[in-house]
């Protein structure tokens, strides 16, 4: 095990006070840890610009991994590709709302496109393994890595939460599918607890402590 130092927070889904009391409640391992971000910053939640200015505040004074959700992919395609239906479909009408955006006229701040556009698709450690969604519950991660219509999948994957096991090198550490629960099997943590989600069980934004495996949660304050 090596010394490096994780902390990765799961789906936001514009909840931008629920971010920042979990921020708040991870203050002490700011100076120690690098804050890996899962994705899916956006959509369905009232203030997707809002957590985007204050993820890149937060980047100018912490150390950040920013990974690609999905839901920044369907941004991306609805804005370069205008792709819109499948966006708005999910979620991207309240998005557009925080930007006093329209269909027909969708503008982002520079440094917003920026940040969406750099946003990775994975990123790979000595001991850990961050993705939004998930990669194949049957290949190795250096399989899925060298090819690129498996990384693709690395936004959208599901199939391996239903795998006995895997032939994965580390541990996996993946939001996008939300559970009332932290995801806990071997070589996998799954922390999408459904922030924006106002149902019985979910409601919260998680994050995990690497390699101590420690779980912080903040109740949802956005709805």
């Amino acid at each position: 095990m090596s010394n490096q130092k994780y902390l990765a927070i799961g789906d936001i889904h514009g909840c931008l006070q629920s971010l920042n009391g979990l921020l708040k409640k991870l203050d002490d391992y700011r100076n120690e840890y690098t804050f890996v971000f899962v994705g899916d910053y956006i959509d369905r939640g009232p203030d997707s610009r809002g957590v985007v200015e204050r993820l890149l505040a937060f980047n100018e004074e912490q150390e950040c991994v920013f990974l690609r959700g999905n839901h920044e992919q369907m941004l991306l395609d609805a804005y370069f590709d205008n792709k819109l239906d499948m966006w708005l479909m999910n979620g991207g009408k309240s998005t557009l709302a925080s930007y006093e955006a329209t269909y027909d006229n969708i503008i982002f701040p520079d440094e917003h496109l920026t940040f969406y556009e750099n946003t990775m698709m994975y990123f790979d450690t000595e001991d850990y393994f961050f993705v939004h969604a998930g990669l194949s519950p049957g290949r190795t991660i250096a399989e899925s890595i060298q090819d690129e219509r498996h990384v693709a999948q690395f936004l959208w994957e599901r199939s391996h939460l239903n795998a006995f096991e895997t032939p994965w090198e580390k541990t996996v550490i993946f939001g996008h599918t939300p559970r009332p629960h932290p995801i806990r099997k071997p070589n996998m943590l799954g922390i999408d607890t459904g922030c924006v989600y106002d149902s019985l069980g979910y409601g919260k934004l998680t994050a995990v402590i690497l390699p101590e495996q420690k779980f912080v949660q903040q109740i949802c304050l956005d709805n």
